[in-house]
């Protein structure tokens, strides 16, 4: 299920639609958002809300990329520990990131409530699983500085993490209890929803062609018509493209694929119980939870290879065999990928690409919560407010080390990975 008839099983499983129309006429708008995921939508939702015109413009469907593709935890913090943040931007506006992503799962589920969002959320949090004695001890390095700090976090022995998992091959995990998991289709798709009922206009099928300066704004030309905006924001991430000079130079593209089993009824009844999504320590990592139809969903950093009964099907059934061996033998119902934007500093980024024009990009595989909090943080600079203000300062673009070459160095190691692991 990788085509544009259904691009994930999130895609084909959603109860919400998309509310997407085709642009028929030119308009002129206070601001333009380019990408119909996370970012693009919490931005035309939020800034809509506070009586700005916007315009958002999708070259496919709302959730083609990342935002209908990935697993679908909701997770706080990044993927570095909280003492690594503020390492990397200083103890002032690490310390305020920290507090940002710490509460923005809660943000998101109040979205969902207030918009009646119909995406399976769940409130069990998430468990980041350690897969050897290594991962154990990374895993109490984060706990203990999460402590501190106040969150609700804590260090699941073994036992504890086989009963919460179902499996007795890890030596123990981080549960998160901020956290949950949901339908991640479902969510922007509310979202797009929701901002379209506070009046940004959201568009479908269009592809952005240029971006001009012009006068005090600009000109976002398509091949459809024109759209004049006071301000642009770039909320493309992963899949920029050559939209913007040099922007897809500022991360290095990772795949990760999924693969879904049928519905798998009471056979995973102790599979996951409480349906905590599950991502492990590994260099390579997976991940694993259970949605609101009793499927297993797992994943790993990669492509998707083969159809059915390729050799993503078959990695996917050697490890659920690994990890849940009396399950027995599953079928697959699908299978797809898509693509994170990774950096250096496994970090985000807000750019200043030129005046009024922002993009945050660069969320290293945690693009719900953050995605969702930047977006609201971008629109109130729309409104008038202060860069100060966002959740990190503003930079102007970043070229990373040799993309090009990294990014096929990691797609033949996440290749060899999966055969390895297969036979």
């Amino acid at each position: 299920m990788t085509g544009e008839a259904g691009i994930s099983l999130w895609d084909a499983t959603s109860r919400e639609a998309d509310p997407g129309m085709p642009l028929s006429g030119d308009v002129t708008v206070d601001v333009a958002v380019v990408g119909g995921g996370y970012t693009g939508l919490s931005t035309a939702l939020h800034a809509a809300e506070k009586g700005l015109s916007v315009c958002v413009l999708e070259a496919r469907q709302i959730g083609h990329g990342g935002s209908g593709r990935n697993v679908g935890l909701l997770n706080a913090g990044l993927w570095l520990p909280p003492q690594d943040v503020r390492a990397r931007l200083g103890e002032r506006e690490g310390a305020r990131l920290i507090d940002i992503l710490g509460e923005a799962p809660a943000y998101v589920m109040s979205l969902i409530e207030r918009h009646q969002i119909q995406c399976e959320l769940t409130r069990s949090g998430t468990i980041h699983a350690a897969h050897s004695p290594k991962g154990l001890k990374d895993l109490q390095r984060r706990i203990a500085e999460w402590e501190r700090l106040g969150a609700p976090v804590r260090l699941l022995t073994r036992d504890e993490a086989s009963s919460l998992i179902g499996s007795d091959v890890f030596f123990g995990g981080l549960l998160d209890a901020r956290a949950g998991t949901l339908n991640p289709m479902g969510y922007v798709r509310g979202l797009a929803r929701a901002a379209k009922a506070a009046g940004a206009q959201i568009h479908t099928g269009v592809e952005v062609a240029s971006l001009r300066r012009e006068g005090n704004g600009w000109n976002v030309g398509t091949a459809q018509a024109n759209v004049k905006a006071g301000k642009v924001v770039l909320a493309t991430n992963a899949y920029s493209g050559n939209l913007w000079p040099g922007l897809k130079a500022s991360f290095v593209p990772i795949d990760f694929f999924q693969v879904a089993t049928r519905p798998l009824g009471e056979r995973v009844a102790d599979i996951l119980p409480e349906r905590q999504g599950l991502w492990d320590t590994g260099t390579i990592m997976f991940s694993l939870r259970r949605d609101a139809e009793n499927r297993l969903i797992i994943g790993s950093m990669g492509s998707l290879i083969g159809g059915s009964g390729g050799l993503s099907e078959r990695w996917a059934a050697r490890q659920l065999a690994r990890l849940f061996p009396s399950l027995g033998t599953v079928e697959f119902e699908s299978a797809w990928h898509g693509q994170i934007a990774m950096n250096a500093e496994h970090m985000p980024r807000i750019h200043r690409l030129e005046e009024g024009l922002y993009t945050p990009i660069g969320y290293n595989g945690r693009g719900i919560a953050p995605g969702t909090v930047f977006g609201k943080a971008i629109a109130e600079l729309m409104a008038g407010g202060d860069e100060a203000d966002l959740p990190m300062p503003v930079t102007g673009a970043t070229r990373e080390r040799m993309p090009g070459l990294k990014a096929g160095f990691y797609r033949a190691v996440f290749s060899a990975n999966q055969v390895f692991k297969s036979i």
